[in-house]
């Protein structure tokens, strides 16, 4: 029988290895900047042209490479960090496979200029789709430089995969704030299109956040530090009062290196219950440090996941010390300088037995909803009287003298704010409201009723860009990170339609000088953190939509909350308006928001009573 299986010639298999390794031009920035600092080097920078689509380039004052070992760094599995199996238990470095450079080489076209400190001359490397078209001799300094060209320039369908330049640009960002990051006494620069993006100088820790997230985090960070005899963990947290609704600035290091690990997240989000809402998230920047034999990174191709040999351990110590920075920090004397003394007085002062109750006049004749009509915007109801088709349908045949003899259903203004008409409704436990109906009686949820009428009445402002904007008397300032700061760039044009003003005043900080008329949320901040967030979490879904994302980010926010009392007139509103919309039956996230429930159901609900 013929044999059928053959060797893969390594051209080929180092195509198949780049597809795990270089996902995308930040892969290839992280490789590089990873080598530069297993190299020994004090300055490294960071240069991408088309979002690295282009180039991506690396240049170090590292130990730099001889001509034998720069040839042999884009072998496979040719590597300086491992002699034996068991050097695989003692990683120390970021980079130890010997995969990175063969992979990025398979799929681009690489230059490649070296030199060691005390040779004259450095060494040029050619390298295009795995096979070395030139090597010669050259004059550079001492270290390295890696360009790194067309990147799946011989693997189109990948290179179709990759998304557009803006979000490409932001996994870039991302991967080189994680080097810098964690590697503060090394001095950073990253250029991008020839334009500086970070000059970062060496310094502390502290200082190197402050550097690459703003000033601001000079303010708002907690120092953190807890030593045994397994585990050390060091490094700053965000103060609770400065918790963001977006996720971001949330890092771990083990050994030096960038980690994902949910079950650590859950240790430092859990010290913070009570003290933070449930939809807002902690700053925290923290370096775990542990021997190498009880942790093992060799677990996944990009190596950003670890095993903990004893991760329950790890927790415990890591959840009591931010509980403990976070006590401290909350038993930190405050003083208000900005106190007045008589409203002080007024509050140490014994109360008087002369005290009299205020006095108020009240019209009791006064009715708030005489002549009035809901007004039509975001922080408001927007509520509309719906047509008598749509309301015959959508109501299951509500049970109502308002019929005809026909049996339609008329409406006129005094016949739709009768006092019989809006006596159809009651609300039970500040949630739900209850409606008869023909057929039993109707269920609905006031939260979601009224998130889906915001949308609804969002989206369609932000397709027929009705601006109505309201200036701020005092603008108020959201400080981003420099990727939340390209998403609300890339969102100026659509939150403009709704009528919000925001000024980019560079470095991460933004001025929001107008909003909304209509907007009743006054923490601005957030609102736009909420966007930012919603943006994040959605933009790699196949149906993502921008003013689809903001129109559910703002509505969530402006809907009548449950727990809210609402009048008899308020939940009609809520009716009239629920039934108008496109869905009335599911919110924007997919729940219902009503339920009929018939008479037999109620019948059978009465025959067999709970015990």
């Amino acid at each position: 029988m013929k044999s059928i299986i053959k060797l893969l010639p390594d051209s080929v298999a180092n195509q198949i290895a780049a597809g795990e390794v270089i996902q995308r031009p930040a892969s290839a920035a992280k490789e590089l900047l990873e080598n530069s600092i297993d190299s020994g080097a004090t300055q490294v920078t960071l240069a991408i042209k088309e979002a690295g689509k282009t180039l991506v380039q690396v240049t170090d004052n590292g130990c730099g490479m001889s001509e034998i070992d720069a040839r042999m760094s884009f072998e496979r599995h040719a590597t300086s960090k491992i002699r034996k199996a068991d050097d695989l238990f003692a990683i120390q470095t970021m980079g130890f496979r010997g995969e990175a450079m063969a992979s990025i080489a398979a799929i681009s076209q690489v230059e490649l200029k070296s030199k060691v400190k005390d040779n004259d001359m450095g060494t040029c490397i050619s390298i295009k789709g795995s096979e070395i078209t030139n090597q010669e001799p050259c004059q550079c300094s001492t270290g390295t430089t890696i360009s790194v060209k067309n990147l799946f320039y011989n693997v189109p369908a990948r290179r179709n995969f990759l998304k557009s330049n803006n979000v490409e640009l932001r996994h870039i960002n991302e991967e080189f704030t994680r080097v810098s990051l964690i590697n503060p006494k090394i001095a950073f620069s990253y250029y991008n299109n020839d334009k500086i993006v970070y000059k970062l100088i060496p310094g502390s820790l502290k200082a190197r956040i402050a550097a690459l997230f703003g000033n601001v985090y000079n303010e708002r960070l907690i120092s953190i530090e807890q030593n045994t005899d397994v585990v050390k963990i060091t490094g700053f947290i965000g103060k609770p009062e400065f918790a963001k609704k977006t996720r971001g600035e949330q890092y771990f290091f083990v050994n030096g290196r960038f980690i994902k690990h949910p079950y650590l997240h859950h240790a430092v989000n859990n010290a913070y219950t009570e003290l933070i809402p449930t939809d807002s998230f902690p700053a925290y920047f923290i370096s775990i440090d542990i021997d190498p034999k009880d942790i093992d990174v060799n677990i996944h191709p990009t190596k950003t996941e670890v095993n903990f040999q004893d991760a329950r351990y790890v927790y415990a110590v890591l959840h009591a010390a931010v509980k403990q920075a976070i006590g401290k920090h909350s038993l930190t004397p405050i003083i208000d300088f900005d106190v007045n003394p008589e409203i002080e007085a007024a509050f140490l002062t014994p109360p008087s037995n002369d005290l009299k109750q205020p006095e108020i006049d009240v019209d009791n004749e006064f009715n708030p909803f005489a002549n009035t009509k809901p007004s039509k915007g975001i922080g408001t109801s927007n509520f509309e009287k719906p047509s008598a088709d749509n309301w015959e349908s959508l109501y299951s045949g509500m049970d109502t003298k308002q019929q005809t003899g026909d049996g339609t259903l008329s409406f006129t203004d005094e016949q739709t704010d009768n006092d019989y008409d809006v006596s159809k409704f009651i609300q039970v436990q500040n949630r739900y409201i209850i409606c008869n109906v023909k057929k039993g009686m109707m269920v609905v949820d006031q939260n979601l009723a009224h998130f889906r009428i915001k949308y609804e009445d969002i989206l369609g402002r932000l397709k027929s860009s009705a601006q109505n904007s309201q200036q701020q008397l005092f603008p108020q300032n959201i400080n981003l990170t420099k990727n939340d700061g390209e998403i609300l760039k890339s969102l100026f044009e659509e939150l403009k339609n709704i009528g919000f003003e925001i000024e980019d005043a560079g470095k991460g900080n933004f001025v929001i000088v107008g909003v909304p008329a209509d907007l009743t949320d006054t923490n601005i901040p957030s609102v736009i953190e909420s966007i930012i967030e919603n943006h994040k979490s959605n933009v790699n879904e196949l149906d993502f939509d921008k003013n689809i994302n903001i129109a559910k980010s703002i509505a969530i926010r402006s809907a009548i909350k449950n727990g809210t009392k609402l009048d008899k007139r308020e939940m009609k509103e809520i009716f009239d308006s629920l039934f108008k919309c496109k869905a009335p039956t599911v919110s924007p996230d997919g729940k219902n928001i009503l339920k009929t429930i018939g008479e037999s159901e109620l019948e059978e609900i009465l025959k067999n009573p709970r015990d």
